[in-house]
């Protein structure tokens, strides 16, 4: 990695991105990729899994709840396949993407409108049809199916470490294990870390769960809540069960539960839980939280009891990430409203690592005053704030 040094306070650049999780390490790429002078900083050590972006799977779909994210997963597809080709490295494994409930579900009905709408290859399944697809789960007699035949997984940690290695390839500067301590807007803006200061004529604030912290001290108040995850390694029965599965989603009562094929490490099936829980401070991620830190994982032991009978229902593995959630769980990406050489991204609620080649691509044109390829409207502050007091 490169250090700062005694004349960093006199270069000038063009872009600074704070964080280097997979959004910003996608935007920092994107901008080197452009021939501006970029640098990305990073306050943990390279690779690290304090944050939000590391472990080795996300999923990659089509089937949204809304058409504008839908909308934007043609370019997001071949965002990834070209950097598969720069890096010489295989990110993408197409398994199809389930997704059950119960019939009439509105978050399968909804998620289904949208593949319709985009006319991308799914197939409807009834109950029967779903034990004829798959027999080694044991879904209710009142659940439907929807296989979206193009979602799939991310290798996540290849993805990250492919955006940041060709950042640096484009001539980037990444420094990690340095701290941002302070944001000073202005025609230039000052970054100051706990190594030196910076200046760039445009930052990009990608920081996460750390989000808040930085955004905040500059005027900027979006309302996102930091919240922990537990993901649950469940150990097959018998080896390769459910290696042949696809991704999945299951609209419960209660939240989601989703879940990898057996392939992250071999022999166990990875599973999730998505619901809201208590806020925590990133800074705290691992202390223990009295009587929460538990449920998903409570919920999850007993969802594989009742629904995958070839899985050990006792976790084998349990690791651990950060959601930073919004109140309707749409991302924000936007600019301050004094400052428009301060753009940010953040609240992705757990939905944004397959959407950062975008994310990096709309942050990039925000900061360099270019009109962006998609239309901001829904990704704004405003337009949040409009909808979660809609929801009140």
């Amino acid at each position: 990695m490169d250090f700062p040094d005694i004349h960093s306070f006199n270069q000038i650049y063009d872009c600074i991105v704070i964080g280097a999780g997979i959004e910003g390490s996608s935007t920092a790429y994107r901008s080197a990729k452009l021939g501006y002078k970029t640098m990305l900083l990073e306050q943990f050590c390279l690779p690290h899994s304090r944050g939000s972006s590391h472990g080795p799977s996300r999923i990659i779909r089509y089937a949204h709840n809304e058409l504008y994210y839908a909308e934007m997963m043609p370019e997001i597809y071949d965002a990834w396949n070209r950097l598969e080709e720069e890096s010489n490295t295989k990110l993408f494994q197409q398994t199809g993407l389930l997704l059950v409930g119960k019939s009439g579900n509105k978050k399968v009905e909804e998620r289904i409108q949208v593949l319709k709408a985009m006319k991308t290859p799914y197939e409807e399944l009834t109950p029967q049809g779903l034990h004829r697809h798959f027999p080694d789960a044991t879904f209710g007699p009142d659940s439907i199916g929807c296989i979206d035949k193009m979602g799939g997984v991310l290798r996540a940690d290849k993805c990250l470490k492919c955006f940041q290695d060709q950042f640096v390839a484009h001539g980037g500067i990444l420094h990690d294990e340095e701290k941002v301590l302070e944001i000073l807007p202005g025609t230039l803006v000052t970054v100051v870390t706990n190594k030196g200061k910076y200046r760039a004529k445009s930052v990009a604030i990608t920081a996460g769960p750390w989000s808040s912290k930085l955004l905040n001290p500059i005027g900027l108040e979006p309302p996102i809540k930091v919240w922990r995850v537990n993901v649950c390694f469940f150990k097959e029965k018998s080896i390769g069960t459910y290696s042949k599965w696809p991704v999945f989603f299951d609209a419960t009562d209660s939240g989601f539960a989703y879940g990898f094929p057996s392939n992250d490490y071999p022999g166990y099936m990875k599973m999730g839980y998505h619901h809201l829980w208590k806020e925590i401070d990133p800074d705290e991620r691992d202390y223990k939280i009295q009587g929460e830190s538990q449920v998903d994982i409570e919920f999850l032991k007993k969802y594989v009891r009742r629904h995958f009978p070839g899985l050990e229902a006792e976790p084998a593995i349990v690791e651990t990430c950060m959601y930073t959630c919004t109140p309707t769980e749409d991302i924000i990406i936007d600019r301050h409203p004094v400052y428009s050489n301060i753009v940010y991204a953040c609240g992705f609620s757990g939905q944004g690592f397959k959407l950062a080649p975008i994310v990096g691509k709309m942050l990039c044109e925000m900061a360099y005053g270019k009109p962006t390829s998609y239309d901001l409207t829904p990704f704004t502050l405003k337009s949040l704030l409009a909808r979660s007091k809609s929801k009140l």
